[in-house]
């Protein structure tokens, strides 16, 4: 047995091995399927990161602590039972809405309200609605058959509720009738606006409030949602953890549009830590709130712009297909394709 210290998603992981780490131009062979493992007991995410990845991973990134049910497939947390949903509400940034060149009909906002109008019997939205409006960043039209969109281009924790208004917006009163799925990816821009805060000179103490008060602004959006009464006949909440591009490297110049954005920290340790403690947190408010989340992070780590690297420690073998466009974060046709089935996953078990 070896340790190797290597970075998932930018942050430090210890990785123990059965054999060293793949030299160059080498692969492992994949871990068999989850289902055929030996677990004894509930699922843990240290299992999956064995299922996930070519070597079984001891992370820093703990979700374990918080105790999270998780799904049989490693897609995200399993705490809520959704069925019987009448209504569907998309909130958040731009995966969600989705962004060219990507084509309208492949973002995962559009195949996930597919997928959704047939498991439960949903009016269907119409095109328009599956469509951007590259002017405002947002649906072309709000509301559509049994959907409704508020998910906006550049929209960071502070768009749910308290600068912006997307929950109110997409859940009037006259609405909460009704048994509501809420759909959303938010985080990814807060991280990106502390990134650039730190790179010009920000304080410690100041980014460190900055990824607090995402935190708190996500919780307080979810808890307003949760609160009882509000939807009398229920309302079920899925988000996600943060994806980053480096499939683990750190290397922030494999994406020519991100490496250019963002100046260096004087220490990247804060950033590290403050990126690793915010997806901590997003699980830990799942837990306490009942809701779900995609493992995000997880599954796109190695599809990203080190996925054809055999040294980068999400490494997951020759051919590995690449998830994210030329804009570093969003998703391609076929990474919106896979967040669309990740939504799936949590929703269905």
């Amino acid at each position: 047995m070896v340790r190797a210290m290597v970075r998932l998603g930018g942050l430090l992981l210890v990785v123990a091995c059965s054999k060293p780490p793949a030299q160059q131009g080498q692969a492992d062979a994949p871990d068999p399927p989850l289902q055929d493992a030996s677990i004894d007991g509930p699922l843990t995410m240290l299992d999956c990161y064995h299922h996930l990845f070519p070597f079984f991973m001891s992370s820093e990134l703990d979700y374990d602590q918080f105790s999270p049910t998780i799904n049989s497939e490693c897609a995200g947390t399993n705490h809520q039972q959704i069925d019987g949903i009448q209504r569907v509400v998309f909130l958040g940034d731009s995966v969600t809405t989705g962004s060219p060149p990507t084509p309208t009909n492949d973002f995962y906002r559009s195949r996930l309200a597919d997928f959704l109008v047939t498991r439960f019997g949903l009016q269907a939205p119409d095109t328009l609605w599956k469509s951007v409006n590259p002017l405002t960043g947002q649906a072309a039209t709000q509301e559509s058959g049994d959907f409704a969109s508020c998910a906006k281009w550049g929209a960071r924790a502070d768009d749910l509720m308290r600068d912006k208004t997307q929950v109110e917006d997409c859940m009037p009163e006259s609405t909460r009738g009704k048994h509501t799925l809420v759909i959303m990816t938010v985080g990814g821009n807060d991280i990106s606006k502390i990134a650039q805060a730190g790179g010009e000179g920000a304080s410690t103490e100041e980014v460190w409030q900055m990824a607090h008060d995402s935190i708190d602004l996500t919780r307080q959006a979810i808890d307003w949602m949760r609160t009882p009464g509000r939807f009398p006949n229920g309302i079920d909440i899925v988000f996600n953890t943060m994806h980053e591009y480096t499939d683990g490297t750190g290397d922030t110049s494999s994406c020519l549009v991100a490496s250019q954005a963002y100046k260096p920290w004087a220490n990247p340790q804060v950033l590290r830590d403050i990126v690793l403690w915010m997806n901590e947190q997003h699980v830990k408010m799942a837990v306490e709130t009942r809701t779900d989340l995609v493992f995000l992070l997880e599954n796109f780590c190695g599809h990203g712009f080190h996925n054809d690297d055999p040294a980068s420690p999400c490494y997951r073998g020759p051919n590995t297909s690449r998830w994210l466009d030329a804009t570093c974060i969003h998703p391609n046709p076929e990474g919106h394709g896979e967040l669309a089935k990740l939504f799936e996953k949590v929703i269905s078990e």
